[in-house]
């Protein structure tokens, strides 16, 4: 599914962002990235959705390398994968229903596809009644499950949480980190980079710890590993 080989980012003033990096995440799984602020994370992040160019290395998903893309290709590339972010990135103006459909129309899927599957995904995340209401109108842990949604109606293979949790109260979060257990379930492998301590303790699954660069860790069910 993703493999890393030998990927290296280094920034200016010689900062090694990503050292020599190896790692493979098989279909399926649910892998939680961790570390200390500057540890590398959010550079995994942004070579993987090919925001970056890499200082060497290569980047394999789905049998093809990334690494490689042509600038026009990767905008196709991105539309296959769902990512959620910790602020949401929902559009203030367009309803709950209208934030979903609108990650369907880029792709230019069939208006019939387009209201067949909104509803589903709405449903599984717990929304259906509130389609019409505006971001505003939810709170957080209701805004993240639109921006949950709306990562999962292209029905995508992988899904990239970045710090998902960050805005929430614990209850909150882990009813998304059950959505998004089921998601996985499902069939969809999670990437999930975070601070959340307990979140990575309680649920005890593969781990991949990050240090100024290096990966120092990677357990099968881990633990978070830091004090920060």
């Amino acid at each position: 599914m993703i493999e890393f080989k030998n990927v290296s980012k280094i920034y200016n003033h010689n900062i090694f962002a990503l050292s020599n990096v190896n790692i493979v995440i098989e279909k399926g799984e649910f892998v939680f990235l961790v570390g200390p602020s500057g540890a590398g994370k959010s550079t995994f992040v942004k070579a993987l959705l090919k925001e970056i160019d890499l200082t060497n290395g290569s980047i394999i998903v789905n049998n093809t390398d990334i690494t490689k893309l042509k600038r026009n290709d990767i905008p196709y590339y991105r539309r296959k994968i769902g990512v959620v972010f910790q602020d949401f990135r929902l559009i203030p103006n367009l309803s709950v229903y209208e934030n979903v459909a609108f990650a369907m129309r880029v792709i230019e899927a069939p208006v019939k596809e387009i209201r067949k599957r909104v509803p589903m995904v709405l449903s599984m995340v717990g929304l259906s009644t509130k389609y019409k209401a505006l971001p505003h109108q939810l709170s957080g842990g209701e805004q993240q499950r639109v921006s949950l949604a709306r990562a999962m109606v292209n029905n995508p293979a992988l899904l990239i949480a970045d710090e998902p949790t960050g805005n929430l109260d614990p209850d909150t979060a882990m009813e998304i980190m059950d959505t998004l257990n089921d998601i996985n379930h499902a069939g969809t492998t999670v990437l999930m980079a975070t601070h959340a301590k307990d979140i990575v303790d309680n649920m005890r699954k593969r781990v991949i710890a990050l240090e100024k660069g290096v990966v120092i860790r990677d357990e099968k069910r881990g633990a978070y590993g830091y004090e920060d």
